[in-house]
């Protein structure tokens, strides 16, 4: 058996590592960028969908959440409805580094696709989401304190 999952990992670690240094000069630490365009990309959400979104714990997510309001690149806002419920938004630093990590992505996309043909890349597009499907339903599972059995 082919080990995609190994050659997944090097990519996704190499893009993070990369994403990391470049970003340091808009003082973000480690995968806080992930939270920052989410944000931005989906005004008004809730941490507990973010947190599943991004695919952490609820407590990795609130403290990435309260270090980035800190920062001033969000901002939590009491749903006018449900007091009890935040909302996160990205203020105007966010949504300036943001776009900033957008145009990374873009680039970091280019990059990783570099001679692939248009076909090629929506292939692989279309098969790494049935991947990302099969491992989010055992993501959620474990999250729900089950065991997979090996």
């Amino acid at each position: 058996m082919v080990d995609i999952l190994r050659d997944i990992g090097v990519i996704a670690r190499s893009l993070d590592s990369i994403a990391n240094i470049e970003f340091k000069d808009l003082d973000l630490t480690r995968g806080q960028y992930l939270y920052v365009v989410r944000i931005d990309e989906n005004p008004g959400i809730i941490p507990d969908r973010l947190a599943d979104m991004i695919k952490v714990d609820r407590t990795t997510a609130s403290r990435a959440i309260n270090k980035l309001e800190k920062q001033r690149f969000i901002e939590k806002r009491e749903d006018p409805e449900n007091k009890k419920i935040k909302r996160l938004f990205a203020t105007e630093k966010g949504a300036e580094a943001a776009e900033y990590i957008r145009r990374e992505n873009t680039l970091s996309s280019e990059v990783a696709l570099d001679g692939l043909t248009q076909e090629e890349a929506r292939n692989l597009s279309v098969l790494l989401k049935k991947v990302k499907r099969n491992v989010e339903s055992d993501w959620n599972t474990v999250k729900k304190g089950k065991k997979r059995a090996y």
